[in-house]
């Protein structure tokens, strides 16, 4: 897995508008990077609309939330439109990112992690943080993370 103080991998992913996205285009801007196994299962719909709840908290301290999971654009689409989410999903269908951040799958392998990366302003990641089974944790883990580098 990607460790803390290494640089954010180059990957570009098309996000639920299917326009291609660069993590490392958001430089200057601290990133809430989360990823979480599938659209629409009530791990991952709790986990999405914590982040929506305390999106203001989060634009607050200057940063950006990204969701990935290998879901395609068009379920990230309806996804985002239902649950009214104001941040950015990515699709990694081709498990890309998944592999580039090191994110370990869970279930034999079958379901990919959950696990939320934070990195600053300039690119680096300054905390990591995975649970399976507490998906609302992520988002306090996060805001304490953001607080400690803004």
């Amino acid at each position: 897995m990607i460790r803390i103080g290494e640089k954010l991998p180059n990957i570009h992913l098309p996000n639920q508008e299917d326009q291609m996205i660069s993590l490392r285009s958001f430089k200057g801007t601290p990133l809430v990077i989360y990823f979480y196994p599938k659209n629409n299962t009530p791990g991952c719909t709790a986990e999405a609309c914590s982040f929506r709840d305390s999106y203001e908290d989060f634009t607050t301290l200057g940063a950006m939330v990204i969701g990935i999971s290998g879901d395609s654009v068009d379920s990230h689409k309806r996804v985002t439109k239902k649950r009214r989410l104001p941040f950015t999903l990515l699709s990694d269908s081709k498990r890309e990112a998944e592999k580039a951040f090191g994110v370990k799958r869970n279930l034999f392998g079958l379901l990919p992690g959950r696990v939320t990366f934070i990195a600053d302003q300039d690119g680096r990641i300054v905390d990591v943080f995975s649970s399976a089974i507490r998906p609302r944790a992520h988002i306090t883990t996060a805001l304490k993370s953001l607080m400690k580098i803004s």
